[in-house]
């Protein structure tokens, strides 16, 4: 039901825009948060955005930098990446939660994934 596009590789300082394409039974959904892993640590919180309320958050690593948005039908939501840095190198993961309002940024609420888009920025 959630189906991330748009990774790749980038030099430091370019943008990439992430896609989360939502389908089927979804207006259960509250809000989509991006998270992000890299190979052998947990899973970081990086924004999310309210279907309640048109809420976003940011987690300070990547605020001024990244843009979360949807679009008016709910059925995509994106995350706009500029001045990309290697730390920001890892697989980004979009997820639905069912659980508020309101919505609460918390892995372990978010209970719909996608499979993950890798994300490489190096020289």
């Amino acid at each position: 039901q959630l189906v991330e596009s748009g990774g790749g590789s980038v030099q430091p300082g370019g943008s990439l825009k992430l896609s989360c394409t939502i389908s089927g039974f979804t207006s259960g959904f509250l809000g989509i948060g991006w998270f992000r892993q890299v190979p052998g640590k947990e899973r970081e919180r990086v924004s999310c955005v309210s279907f309640y309320d048109d809420s976003t958050y940011y987690e300070d690593s990547v605020k001024g930098r990244f843009t979360i948005s949807r679009d008016s039908a709910k059925t995509t939501v994106y995350l706009q990446m500029n001045s990309l840095k290697p730390e920001d190198t890892a697989i980004y993961y979009c997820a639905a939660s069912t659980v508020g309002p309101p919505l609460v940024f918390r892995p372990s609420l978010f209970g719909y994934w996608g499979q993950g888009t890798q994300v490489t920025v190096s020289s």
